[in-house]
């Protein structure tokens, strides 16, 4: 079998149903990989699952709020049962910005909502998965990969989003921790940083003229990419190749426009 040859590995992606998301659940289904997509929206859900249709890799779907730990259980529990195990969990769940107010201006509320959506959510489906993963690796069977998707604002920070990128740095720091605590069982962790991308959820920014006259230009040349650019990188972190590659950040080409 082909270091990129996927048949037979089952990946849970949160929030597949849409963007990056989406992108990652294609190639991995390309590459022959089972997909169990975990979002709250049932009907884009469906939508999502049509879009692979034809492809090697199995699909289904799951209604999860993975800000809720009974929620992921049950949603890794039922994935579990119809594919008998998961070889990689790609968090990408999460909540942008919400506009432009400065820290000083923020609700408690606003950054609870942020906090949950962001870091919870990727802690929740990350305890499962590794839970699940750990106790295959004690039986023989040590293979695991945990993803989560970040931002390059977790970096170079950002213009009155503070409470974002400070939910995204989080995300990198327990990707580091737990590249050190489960490097023992085989299981991997990283984080994908994406950059500007294409994608419904970035349609309305497009569409926008003062964004267009006002940070387009700034944005370097070549700097945007599809939701399906990031598949590449996770089709190479479900693989073998990937089996040392761990605790590390890719940063897609992206670019980043403080504005």
């Amino acid at each position: 079998m082909s270091i990129f040859d996927l048949t037979g590995r089952v990946a849970v992606i949160t929030g597949g149903n849409g963007g990056i998301g989406l992108g990652i659940a294609q190639a991995l289904a390309a590459q022959g990989c089972n997909v169990s997509i975990w979002g709250r929206n049932p009907d884009k859900n469906k939508v999502a699952a049509a879009s692979m249709a034809g492809l090697p890799g199995k699909v289904d779907t799951r209604v999860c709020d993975v800000t809720d730990p009974a929620s992921v259980n049950a949603a890794m529990k039922a994935t579990l049962d119809i594919f008998g195990r998961v070889d990689g969990c790609f968090a990408n769940a999460g909540i942008g910005g919400g506009g432009r107010r400065s820290f000083i201006e923020r609700t408690e509320e606003e950054w609870r909502t942020m906090f949950a959506t962001n870091l919870d959510g990727v802690f929740h489906a990350f305890q499962a998965a590794a839970r699940h993963m750990t106790e295959r690796a004690n039986a023989g069977d040590a293979f695991g990969r945990l993803v989560a998707t970040s931002s390059l604002a977790s970096i170079f920070g950002t213009a009155r989003n503070e409470h974002y990128a400070a939910t995204k740095a989080a995300i990198n720091a327990l990707v580091r921790a737990l590249g050190v605590e489960l490097a023992r069982h085989g299981v991997t962790a990283n984080a994908i940083l994406p950059g500007w991308i294409k994608s419904d959820m970035t349609s309305g920014l497009m569409a926008n003229d003062k964004f267009v006259a006002n940070v387009m230009p700034r944005i370097p040349q070549r700097r945007f990419g599809e939701a399906s650019d990031f598949g590449g990188i996770a089709v190479y972190l479900m693989s073998k190749a990937s089996s040392y590659h761990t605790a590390d950040t890719f940063v897609i080409d992206g670019g980043y426009t403080a504005y």
